[in-house]
């Protein structure tokens, strides 16, 4: 039996001068959500330099994971850049537009 489609709100993580990479940003950010029981996807961004992307279901507080990232990237910020996305992909945004695509 299928389970409903899960949908997802995109966000990026970008920093005005520290480096994103070389710090296992993707990992910390999984770890920080399977400690606080909390489902999420995390890529880097292929479109976009020193760019993380994180998603977690349609809706969610993300106000945690942000004073996380405070915590550990004092020049963080966090944007939310899509809502309630069905499978999204995070790496490239474009991937997202189900208008590019015909079965």
């Amino acid at each position: 039996m299928l389970k409903p489609l899960i949908n997802w709100d995109i966000y990026e993580v970008k920093t005005k001068s520290s480096s994103i990479t070389q710090v296992m940003l993707r990992g910390r950010i999984r770890e920080f959500c399977l400690e606080s029981n909390r489902n999420v996807l995390v890529e880097n961004a292929e479109d976009s330099e020193n760019t993380v992307r994180f998603a977690v279901p349609s809706g969610e507080d993300v106000s945690k994971i942000k004073k996380y990232l405070e915590k550990i990237l004092p020049d963080v910020y966090v944007e939310k850049i899509k809502t309630s996305i069905g499978n999204p992909v995070l790496s490239k945004i474009k991937v997202n537009l189900e208008e590019r695509y015909n079965l």
